[in-house]
């Protein structure tokens, strides 16, 4: 495997283009092949994620998909649902395809009627912006971004020959149960869609799933991969599973990084537990603590929240077995050992917040009663969090 330039349009038969204007944007997506996707399971679903289920659903193919950000048209009602199908219409009318092989997807503030008149008057404005090269994909990792800081975009080769890329959006209202995040993926294989949705769907667990920014979970998360088969390969599937479960896992960890307001990824490995749920309870309890979230941005020492939140997540425990270290580049911290305090003086602490001071904190947690481990992915707790939740529609 290897990294390739390009983002999703690096593979066979995808064209992108976006456009963005203050906090609104659109993008379009033109690939045609078999999909798979994967919705939020909050009870509150967004109008187009009603749609894209159906049309997937129903074809079992995508030749495009459009994306607006600013407007999540969530909790909208039978208009939101009528708006969400002229997006598809308006998009499947300018292809000249079926409306039942677009895709919808919306992004940004909930229970707002959509101006399906700005993207009728600009969506050609956006089909002249697209192209098959990196810039192009850039723009529309870029026009589907809300509270977003950065673009998430990547591509990868394998070894097999097929390509596989994606890009996301996400910063904030992030704890996806899938499945506001939102990600496209695309490969070049020739992959069935049952296939496709199988792998999708476990990909997703691993990866999506263990990302917790701040422990909402939005109406609108959606994951969408078409396959366009332009390579020409059927892989093997376990080839396939590593090349998604790569892909995603990055995606996912560069939405915990640039968590609304965030300075440090906190990644938190688990391992030792009973079994595999347990191992993800600790884990995501850990990332999700605002109190361990919160000593981590303001580099406190105070490892003893760990403890405190593996030891409500729900997973079976015994504090006298539990062992605990933090790690960063070349520095490591040992804390706790099958239960006993091994660091607590001065200069141990001391070591414990120079770690805290760096971008990327790794936390092991090892339970010490099974062989069963799981990782999750998340961000520190700031000031700006606040800030920018505070003043996200003004």
């Amino acid at each position: 495997m290897k990294f390739i330039e390009g983002g999703i349009c690096a593979v066979k038969g995808v064209r992108a283009g976006g456009i963005k204007s203050g906090k609104t944007g659109m993008a379009v997506i033109q690939a045609e092949g078999s999909a798979a996707g994967v919705y939020t399971r909050n009870k509150v679903i967004a109008a187009p994620l009603v749609v894209t289920r159906e049309h997937i659903s129903k074809t079992g193919k995508l030749a495009g998909i459009i994306v607006n950000s600013g407007n999540a048209n969530a909790f909208t009602g039978l208009q939101g649902l009528a708006d969400a199908r002229i997006m598809a219409s308006t998009l499947a009318s300018k292809m000249g395809v079926e409306d039942e092989l677009i895709g919808v997807a919306s992004t940004g503030v909930v229970g707002r009627k959509l101006d399906t008149g700005w993207i009728s008057s600009h969506i050609d404005q956006v089909l002249d912006s697209m192209g098959e090269n990196a810039a192009s994909s850039m723009s529309a990792a870029r026009a589907i971004m809300t509270t977003d800081t950065i673009p998430k975009e990547i591509a990868i080769e394998m070894d097999c020959g097929i390509r596989i890329a994606g890009i996301a959006k996400g910063s904030g209202m992030i704890e996806p149960n899938m499945g506001t995040m939102l990600a496209f993926v695309y490969t070049d294989a020739e992959v069935h869609p049952d296939v496709l949705q199988s792998c999708l769907t476990f990909s997703v667990d691993k990866s999506f799933n263990m990302v917790v920014v701040d422990g909402d979970t939005s109406t609108n998360d959606m994951v969408l991969v078409t396959a366009t088969g332009q390579s020409g390969i059927t892989p093997e599937l376990s080839d396939l599973q590593a090349g998604f479960d790569y892909v995603l896992t990055e995606l996912a960890k560069m939405i915990a990084v640039d968590g609304e307001g965030a300075t440090k990824l906190i990644e938190s490995k688990v391992t030792g537990a009973v079994t595999e749920k347990d191992a993800r309870l600790v884990a995501k309890a850990i990332v999700r603590s605002p109190l361990v979230k919160s000593a981590i941005f303001g580099q406190d020492p105070n490892w003893g929240r760990i403890v405190v939140a593996a030891g409500y997540s729900g997973a079976e425990l015994d504090q006298t077995k539990i062992s605990l270290s933090f790690s960063a580049d070349t520095e490591v911290v040992d804390l706790v050992k099958n239960g006993e305090v091994v660091r607590n003086d001065e200069k141990d602490l001391a070591k414990l917040k120079s770690i805290m001071e760096l971008e990327e904190i790794f936390i092991h947690t090892d339970l010490g009663l099974g062989y069963e481990s799981a990782t999750a992915w998340g961000c520190d707790l700031t000031y700006d969090y606040v800030r920018i939740n505070a003043e996200y529609t003004t």
